[in-house]
């Protein structure tokens, strides 16, 4: 499952994706379901942000985390004490696994990154899932419900022309077209389709917390930071530090952040 997503450090990840993968967790867990019993499988687990939250919402026969990145892969591993987890790298867009071979097929916070088309990968959830099982799918809605990302993407957008092409490619991704899930989910022959909007808050101690992540090159917005020069850089975080502050001493600030959740059922 080739990615746009830059996959570096774990520890970076985690202070970038994970710690809000966790508190989005429980609100995709609720809206796409979960029973005893089931087997489940997870498509992109990262650190396993999803996968623990999971193993423990229901007493589920198994669960099968995948990943592209072994980086992520492995820090999932060490922090895995549960026999009815497995975690392996695998390709969303080609999965090894055989037809209905699962209860419920679930994603969170991949799908806009995936190559070559999302499409594929909800397509490929729905083939492994049995008939009357589930596939669900959540990610940010980064043109109009992330602003963290938002304003990096336009500070950086507004000094450098080269940012400004990347954020309006990542941003029309037709992924994120006004009903563009649901119309996936319908094209990959599911039913009693739902699409519900997830609000979490992402909250960072001062600048260093927010800046820290992208600074390290971590994901998309930090590959982008990665190939700046050094006067370049420091330009960028200069007036990302003054949209970050409004004119207000360095601390804490509270950002909204809005996640896409779609959730189907394979036809019996």
């Amino acid at each position: 499952m080739p990615s746009m997503f830059n996959a570096r450090d774990a520890g970076n990840y985690e202070k970038l994706m994970g710690r809000w993968s966790r508190r989005l967790a429980p609100l995709f867990i609720a809206h796409a379901g979960i029973a005893d019993g089931e087997n489940v499988i997870e498509i992109g687990c990262g650190t396993g942000s999803l996968t623990f939250a999971l193993a423990r919402a229901a007493e589920l026969a198994s669960l099968t985390a995948i990943d592209h990145s072994e980086i992520y892969l492995a820090a999932a591993q060490a922090k895995n004490h549960d026999a009815r987890i497995r975690l392996e790298q695998g390709d969303g867009c080609a999965l090894r696994f055989p037809d209905a071979h699962f209860d419920r097929a679930l994603s969170m916070l991949v799908l806009p990154s995936v190559l070559p088309q999302p499409e594929v990968m909800v397509a490929e959830m729905r083939r492994v899932t049995r008939p009357g099982g589930v596939v669900a799918a959540a990610f940010w809605d980064s043109p109009g419900g992330s602003s963290s990302q938002r304003m990096l993407w336009d500070t950086a957008a507004a000094l450098d022309g080269a940012a400004a092409e990347a954020r309006d490619r990542t941003m029309s991704r037709p992924v994120y077209a006004p009903g563009a899930l649901a119309r996936m989910w319908a094209e990959a022959g599911l039913v009693e389709i739902d699409q519900q909007s997830l609000m979490i808050r992402m909250d960072f101690t001062d600048f260093a917390d927010y800046w820290g992540p992208f600074a390290s090159g971590e994901g998309a917005l930090g590959a982008y930071v990665s190939t700046l020069s050094d006067t370049q850089r420091q330009r960028l975080e200069q007036h990302l530090r003054g949209a970050y502050l409004t004119g207000r001493p360095d601390g804490e600030r509270s950002f909204v952040a809005v996640a896409l959740s779609c959730r189907g059922v394979v036809p019996r």
